[in-house]
C-alpha cells in the first residue's frame, strides 16, 4: 500500500553507492535536505563486489611477486605459496563482511537521510519506494532527483545452458568463500584479467577464454601483450578466437561443461562471465518521464538528463555510460551535486570546458589502472584514439625497466611506457604504463593530460632519483628528439 502523503525533500538520490553517497553528501552540504533509496547495501557494488574485494584479491599475490623479485628479500620467501584462507579472511574484511552498518552510520552522520527499498520514478520530481514488505512510500524533491544506480554485469542471451550453468559474474567472483579447482574465464576485459589473476594466485587452474585476438583491447595494444604473457608465465591457460557454444551443468551443481566453438570441450568447476555491463535502469520508472526503460541515460556535461524538461534530472555514474570507474562516478557526484546546488539557490552554471559544473575529465582525462602484474595504468587517449580525432600527435615508447629507479624496484624489472604528445598544443593528450607499481605513477600522468601542461612547463618537473618516476625525464627526451 502506497502511503497517502508524500515526504517531501530538497534532493532525492536513488542509488547508494559510491556515486550516489557523493552526491547526498555535496547537496546536503550545500544545506539542502537529502534522502536516499538504497534496496540493497548502502555502499553499493564498489564496497562489496568490485573495486575493494578485487583488490583485496589482488594485493597480497602482488605483494609476493614484489619480495621475490628483489634478491635477498626473494630467499626469505622462497617457494612458499599464498595462504588462500587468509586472503579470503582479508578480502572478507574489506567487504566489510557483506555488512552496511558503517556506511548507515556515516549517511546518519553526514545527514543524509536513508530509505529502504526499491525507488521507482512516478513523475515529475517524484518516487515511490517499494520495501521488502511489499509496503510503499511515496517521496516528493524539491529541486532535483538524481539516478545513481550503477550498472549490472551482461550475460549472453544465445547461449544453450548458461541460466542453467549457475555462472558466476564478478560477484560470484569477488566473494567466493572457496578457491575453485578449475575455473573457465570468459572475457578479456579487466575483470577478466584481474580474476584470472587473483585466482591463478591462489591456487585454481584457470582457463582464459576471449573471443577476440587480444587482452585489453581499449587500451594501448603493449598493454594487453604484456599482461598475456604474464598470464601464460603464471600458468594460465589463454585461448584467443574462442567462444563458448554451450554449457551443461547437471543438476544445477557440480563440474560444468562447456562447448566451444571449434568443437571442444572443457570441463571446470566455475565459469566466470566477464562480458560487459548494462544500466540499472529496467525498472526504475523512467516511462514515467518519457525516457525508455533499460537504456543507458543521456546527460549533458552537468550530468543533467537529456529529453526532461525543467533541469530537475540528474544521472551520475555508470547509469550514463561516460566512464564506467567508480573514481569517475564520484567525481561525476562531485559535479553533480554542485550542479543541483547551484540550481536550487538560484546561481548560474560555469558548464566551460573544466568549469566547476562541468564533468570535463570523463572525456578528457579519465585514469584507469587494471591490478594485474604487470599493473596497467593509463588516462586520456590511445595513439589510436588521438589519430582518430584528428590530432597530429607523436608517441613516444620507453622501457620503463631502463630506468635506475626501477632496477632498484625490481630485478629484471619489466614494463613499457608511452605518452601521445598533441603537437600543434604541445601538451601530453594520453599516457599509459605497464609495469611492477606503476599505479602510483598515474596520478602525475593524469595531472599532466587534465591540467594541459605545456610540453616547456614539465621539463621544470623534476622526477626525483632515483624512483620510477624518472621515466618521465626520458619520455620528455624522446618528445624534443
Amino acid at each position: 500500500m502506497t502511503s497517502s502523503t508524500a515526504e517531501e525533500y530538497d534532493v532525492i538520490v536513488l542509488g547508494a553507492g559510491p556515486t550516489g553517497e557523493n552526491v547526498a553528501d555535496r547537496t546536503v552540504a550545500a544545506g539542502l535536505r537529502t534522502v536516499i533509496v538504497e534496496a540493497e547495501l548502502v555502499g553499493g557494488e564498489c564496497s562489496y563486489w568490485a573495486c575493494m574485494p578485487s583488490k583485496a584479491l589482488l594485493r597480497p599475490a602482488a605483494a609476493l611477486t614484489d619480495a621475490r623479485t628483489v634478491a635477498g628479500a626473494r630467499e626469505a620467501v622462497g617457494e612458499g605459496r599464498l595462504d588462500a584462507a587468509a586472503v579470503l579472511a582479508r578480502r572478507d574484511s574489506f567487504a566489510s563482511h557483506w555488512k552496511d552498518d558503517g556506511q548507515v552510520q556515516w549517511l546518519r552522520d553526514t545527514g543524509i537521510e536513508l530509505v529502504r527499498g526499491h525507488g521507482r520514478l512516478a513523475g515529475v520530481r517524484t518516487v515511490t519506494v517499494e520495501a521488502e514488505d511489499g509496503s510503499e512510500r511515496l517521496l516528493t524533491a524539491r529541486h532535483a532527483v538524481a539516478v545513481c544506480t550503477g550498472s549490472r554485469p551482461v550475460l549472453p542471451a544465445d547461449v544453450p545452458g548458461l541460466a542453467e550453468a549457475h555462472p558466476w559474474t564478478n560477484r560470484e567472483a569477488t566473494g567466493s568463500p572457496t578457491v575453485p579447482g578449475r575455473l573457465a574465464v570468459v572475457g578479456g576485459g579487466v575483470v577478466g584479467v584481474e580474476m584470472a589473476t587473483a585466482w591463478r594466485a591462489l591456487g585454481s587452474e584457470v582457463v582464459l577464454l576471449v573471443r577476440g585476438d587480444a587482452l585489453l583491447p581499449r587500451l594501448e595494444p603493449f598493454a594487453g601483450e604484456l599482461v598475456a604473457d604474464s598470464l601464460r608465465e603464471a600458468g594460465v591457460d589463454l585461448r584467443f578466437g574462442t567462444e563458448v557454444t554451450a554449457l551443461e551443468r547437471t543438476g544445477g551443481s557440480g563440474p560444468v561443461a562447456l562447448t566451444l566453438g571449434d568443437g571442444g570441450r572443457l570441463t571446470v568447476d566455475e565459469v566466470l562471465y566477464a562480458t560487459g555491463r548494462a544500466p540499472r535502469t529496467a525498472d526504475i520508472g523512467l516511462e514515467q518521464v518519457g525516457l525508455r526503460p533499460g537504456g543507458w541515460l543521456e546527460v549533458d556535461d552537468s550530468c543533467t538528463v537529456r529529453g526532461v524538461d525543467g533541469e530537475w534530472l540528474y544521472a551520475a555514474g555508470d547509469v550514463n555510460h561516460r566512464a564506467l570507474l567508480t573514481h569517475q562516478g564520484k567525481y561525476q557526484a562531485r559535479i553533480t551535486g554542485a550542479v543541483i546546488a547551484a540550481r536550487a539557490q538560484g546561481r548560474a552554471l560555469d558548464t566551460s570546458r573544466w568549469g566547476a559544473h562541468s564533468a570535463s575529465a570523463d572525456l578528457a582525462g579519465a585514469p584507469q589502472v587494471v591490478f594485474t602484474e604487470p599493473e596497467v595504468a593509463a588516462v586520456g587517449l590511445t595513439l589510436a584514439g588521438a589519430e582518430r580525432l584528428g590530432l597530429r600527435v607523436k608517441h613516444v615508447d620507453h622501457e620503463i625497466g631502463a630506468v635506475a629507479g626501477a632496477s632498484l624496484y625490481a630485478d629484471g624489472y619489466r614494463g613499457r611506457a608511452r605518452v601521445v604528445f598533441d603537437l600543434d598544443r604541445e601538451v601530453i593528450v594520453g599516457a599509459c604504463l605497464v609495469g611492477p607499481a606503476v599505479a602510483e605513477l598515474l596520478h602525475s600522468a593524469t595531472v599532466a593530460v587534465v591540467g594541459e601542461v605545456p610540453i616547456d612547463r614539465l621539463w621544470h618537473a623534476v622526477p626525483a632519483y632515483p624512483t620510477i618516476s624518472e621515466v618521465w625525464l626520458r619520455l620528455l627526451e624522446g618528445c624534443r628528439g
